[in-house]
């Protein structure tokens, strides 16, 4: 048994040194990409007053398949452009990697959604659109950390600073703002404005090996 977990563990370090060129240039677009939906939806979550804590909760939810159903598709071409399997065994790892929190957050969502409604306004509110987006937050950050064991190393910084900052703003409390700007304004700065940011550096560094 030992061995055959060796044996597994040296095959997705191989296989990971191999194709680190593939994971490097799929991982900017997919940064973009999250980061431009994520920054819409804020825009449009606030433009159309979705600031009910069940319309918000159930809006990002919804909003959270996107970034994830499209990665996963951008991944996958690569791979096929590149004549490289997609569901090879070190993707597999790095699912089951982002699978824990990601799961988390998935279920934390749903029970809110439900619960929310039933609850006194403020509490709804507190829960909704204050420490429930803290949480995706956090979560996420955790994800990217546990995914940056399996890919480059800057995937793990990226998630320390989603932790950091969804710890920070617990520790911050609640805001003197209106609420759904508040919880817009935060999901948009985390999930829009950080990865185009991390994606466009990906972008530029990955531009720059090239021509040198």
């Amino acid at each position: 048994m030992a061995n055959d977990w060796a044996t597994e563990h040296l095959q997705v370090i191989r296989t990971l040194m191999e194709r680190a060129a593939i994971y490097r240039r799929a991982l900017a677009p997919v940064m973009l990409l999250t980061g431009s939906i994520g920054l819409l939806a804020a825009i449009l979550g606030w433009s159309f007053k979705i600031d009910s804590p069940r319309s918000f909760v159930g809006y990002w939810t919804s909003i959270s398949l996107l970034p994830l159903v499209g990665s996963y598709l951008m991944v996958r071409r690569q791979s096929l452009k590149d004549a490289e399997p997609f569901w090879s065994l070190p993707t597999r790892r790095v699912t089951q990697a982002l699978l824990p929190p990601l799961a988390v957050g998935f279920i934390a969502s749903v029970i809110s959604f439900f619960h929310v409604g039933t609850a006194e306004a403020n509490i709804a509110n507190v829960i909704g659109k204050l420490w429930l987006p803290i949480g995706w937050i956090i979560l996420y950050g955790c994800a990217l950390h546990a995914a940056g064991f399996f890919m480059r190393r800057g995937i793990k910084l990226f998630g320390w600073i989603f932790i950091a900052g969804g710890c920070g703003l617990f520790a911050l409390g609640i805001p003197d703002v209106p609420r759904p700007l508040y919880a817009h304004g935060v999901m948009g700065f985390f999930f829009g404005v950080l990865h185009l940011a991390y994606g466009t550096y990906l972008y530029f560094t990955e531009k720059a090996k090239n021509e040198a």
